[in-house]
């Protein structure tokens, strides 16, 4: 009888530390309702582009906070601003230099609940191969079972961050100096993801 007491109590205590250690639930990004975008002073304009590739790695649970996550990869040469000759002249070295960092990357480390639907993503951005710390403020706009996709649920989430370009090594001050190019960029990241239900 005690051999058996031990062993059911062995079996509860590993499926109790399975469901307490167990993944947030896993998202996939529908890419043709997802994008990052960008917009930046030009003297008194505002020059808006987007990447047009980048990857998505998601596992969110608002009940899981501590096992969710967020990792992006960008390709820098997927840039637009709709302009061919300014495009090649961000990716030249005058900017991002995308010939020798041909990507840039996001993975968190924390994510916190501030409340009304926004939570606060903090992790690792990496621009030209040198890490930085950002937070990443992304507003669960909701979760519903997608109404043309049958057994799936999509769950969207925006945010937008301000970045200094010139901390995060993007251009050397040349043109913000001449009044020219701004150095704060204002970066607006629009998600859509799908989980099978």
């Amino acid at each position: 009888m005690k051999i058996i007491t031990t062993t059911i109590l062995a079996l509860l205590l590993v499926v109790s530390s399975s469901i307490a250690f167990a993944a947030a639930r896993s998202w996939d990004m529908d890419k043709a309702h997802s994008g990052i975008y960008f917009s930046i002073d030009h003297i008194f304009s505002k020059v808006m582009g987007h990447f047009n590739e980048f990857t998505l790695d998601v596992n969110f649970d608002p009940d899981q906070l501590d096992q969710s996550s967020f990792a992006f990869t960008i390709e820098v040469g997927s840039i637009d601003t709709n302009i061919t000759k300014r495009d090649k002249h961000l990716l030249s070295a005058d900017f991002f230099d995308s010939g020798k960092f041909p990507e840039m990357s996001f993975v968190s480390s924390m994510i916190t609940d501030a409340g009304n639907g926004l939570y606060n993503v903090t992790g690792t951005l990496t621009v030209k191969d040198k890490p930085y710390e950002l937070t990443l403020p992304l507003k669960l706009e909701g979760v519903t079972e997608h109404p043309a996709k049958k057994g799936t649920d999509v769950a969207g989430f925006n945010g937008t961050v301000v970045i200094d370009r010139l901390a995060h090594g993007v251009g050397g001050g040349k043109f913000y100096d001449m009044g020219v190019v701004g150095k704060e960029v204002e970066i607006f990241v629009s998600l859509e993801v799908l989980s099978k239900k």
